[in-house]
């Protein structure tokens, strides 16, 4: 790999570097300033001249049209999602930005730029899908004050969606586990507004304060970890981290430090026990923001279990890295079949897809115990690196192609929600004579979830699961290639998260083709027999969804390359 350019903020390379986040500050400038402006005016002082102001008085037909915030928020995510493909284009640049005194703050490099990807993609299709979803009520001075108000919100809306982009991108970024908290409540801050945004709603308020509840306990826990790690190491850089845990980290002071950490990091990624708000958040939010929570949300509460579990508190920093390398074990297992158990008998889609993502957390929690039982068993060396970024190379494929088909399945709940409502599994019926377009995509992603070939969520659930199987079997593959007589006990005690991943899809097939049946032969409910709601915007991302569901099971290798470059830069010892 190239070496690390060392930046200073504002420096020459600083803007180049960061260029996808400037991107997204200055969209969120434009968003505050454009909406406001009108045609006023303001006196010089001593004369009776005036001059245009610009804020103020009336608006101009432009700036007061209510869909101007969306547009502006599209295009700023869908260019910040472009600028960082084309970073990809002849490698990309690892670049620090630095402190005066050296320190660490941010790194770019291919792990930080895949992660944005995930992001801005999400957040972009999300935002506009969101066009059809927020009441719109024309443009003119005869609407009435609920009507302009409802109009006024538009920009409030879309200001919390880049908002929440431009923390979950820091976090991708950071190096430094107080750059990360802070990344960490910029956007979690944001999705709890987005979650309780619809204050008509009862359910989506309450959802939102459970949400925030919740999650301000998990990142108060967190903080406490943090300080306590800073009280140990007296620093928060990783680097600082993983040296002195490597020395001496198995004290109890930092071993509880750690537990408080990945509480806080557990409720991101929605991992059992601390999954409870989760199901309510879903549910109440509107479909695009839940599409978020499920996608870009969880992938941003991945990075911080990455960096402090495989790099941080790396397992091979002392045998006692073994007692959370079998927690892990346990708590994956735990999740993902708690997850699966709960959707079975859920009749509301959004929290049946809640319960998913669950579900979908804990394969995520196994592949990284996979990682780290590389990194710890000596008996897995030789191959071992190579199968370890094999794993980490499929998570992050996984994620990726996790925005297809789960936000794909919300946009779909979403224009079902424009036609009244889609909390019961009945609201799904007859949509197959209805609108055959959505309930065929519908189906698409539903069995692409459930790991069906040859689709996206096939190949990926494939590649992780063969990924933890070569952890599993290590220097032995060859032996048992050759025919040679092993038994289970001579297999890492890993396998076991590949198999409880086969039995988890294999339950999880009946819920998702449950949905399948309802749509396809369940008569629709009473009243609602007719089209859907007409909305470009919205049904533009579903199709933009389905066709990358179909497109990377069948030809992802290109995207394949780009997540093995962001594996091999989590940790430089892998190359």
């Amino acid at each position: 790999m190239s070496e690390i350019k060392h930046v200073e903020p504002f420096a020459d390379g600083f803007i180049s570097a960061l260029g996808p986040e400037i991107i997204i500050f200055v969209g969120l400038i434009l968003l505050i300033i454009v909406p406001n402006l009108g045609s006023g005016t303001v006196r010089i002082p001593g004369t009776q001249s005036r001059v245009m102001w610009l804020f103020g008085g009336n608006r101009f037909r432009l700036t007061s049209n209510p869909k101007l915030p969306a547009w502006i928020t599209t295009l700023t995510l869908g260019a910040a999602f472009v600028q960082t493909m084309l970073s990809f284009q002849d490698g990309v640049d690892r670049t620090a930005i630095v402190t005066e005194s050296g320190k660490q703050l941010m790194l770019v490099n291919g792990f930080s730029r895949v992660f944005e990807l995930i992001f801005f993609g999400a957040l972009t299709l999300a935002a506009f899908a969101s066009m059809n979803r927020l009441e719109v009520k024309g443009v003119g001075p005869r609407l009435s004050t609920d009507d302009l108000y409802n109009n006024r919100r538009q920009a409030d809306f879309y200001i919390l969606m880049l908002t929440c982009g431009l923390g979950m991108s820091v976090v991708a970024l950071a190096q430094d586990l107080f750059v990360l908290f802070i990344g960490l409540e910029l956007a979690s801050f944001s999705t709890y507004v987005l979650v309780a945004f619809y204050k008509e709603s009862k359910a989506g308020t309450e959802a939102g304060m459970k949400y925030f509840i919740v999650g301000s306990v998990a990142s108060g826990i967190g903080l406490y970890g943090l300080s306590m790690l800073y009280l140990w190491a007296g620093s928060l850089q990783f680097e600082v981290l993983a040296s002195q845990f490597a020395i001496d980290g198995t004290e109890p002071l930092p071993l509880i430090a750690m537990g408080f950490v990945l509480v806080g990091f557990g409720f991101k990624v929605s991992a059992a026990p601390f999954h409870f708000a989760a199901p309510d958040a879903y549910a109440g939010a509107s479909s695009p923001v839940a599409g978020i929570l499920a996608t870009a949300s969880k992938a941003m509460g991945v990075i911080p279990l990455l960096r402090m579990l495989l790099i941080v508190a790396s397992p091979e920093a002392s045998e006692d890295g073994t007692v959370w390398l079998t927690l892990l074990g346990v708590l994956s297992i735990v999740t993902m079949t708690w997850g699966n158990i709960a959707a079975l008998g859920s009749k509301n889609p959004k929290r049946m897809l809640a319960y998913s993502s669950v579900a979908h957390a804990g394969y995520m929690l196994a592949a990284i115990t996979a990682i780290g039982a590389w990194n710890w068993d000596a008996s897995l060396a030789g191959d071992g690196g190579e199968a370890a970024v094999a794993v980490l190379t499929a998570l992050i494929f996984h994620l990726i192609v996790l925005v297809a088909f789960k936000l794909g399945a919300f946009l779909v709940l979403s224009i079902l929600e424009s036609d009244g409502d889609a909390s019961r599994l009945s609201s799904l019926g007859g949509l197959a004579k209805r609108e055959p377009f959505l309930a065929v995509a519908m189906f698409i992603f539903m069995i692409s979830l459930a790991g069906v070939p040859p689709l996206a969520g096939f190949v990926s659930k494939l590649l992780v699961i063969m990924g933890i199987v070569k952890v599993a079997v290590g220097e032995i593959g060859a032996e048992i290639m050759a025919g040679g007589d092993l038994g289970l006990s001579d297999v890492h005690w890993v396998w076991w998260l590949a198999f409880a991943m086969v039995i988890n899809s294999a339950i999880s097939m009946y819920y998702y083709l449950r949905i399948g049946v309802v749509m396809f032969f369940d008569e629709a409910e009473e009243g609602r027999t007719g089209p859907l709601p007409t909305g470009w915007q919205v049904r533009f991302a579903v199709l933009a969804c389905l066709m990358a569901t179909l497109f990377l099971g069948v030809a992802g290798d290109k995207l394949l390359e780009i997540c093995e470059v962001a594996a091999q830069s989590l940790n430089y010892d892998w190359d």
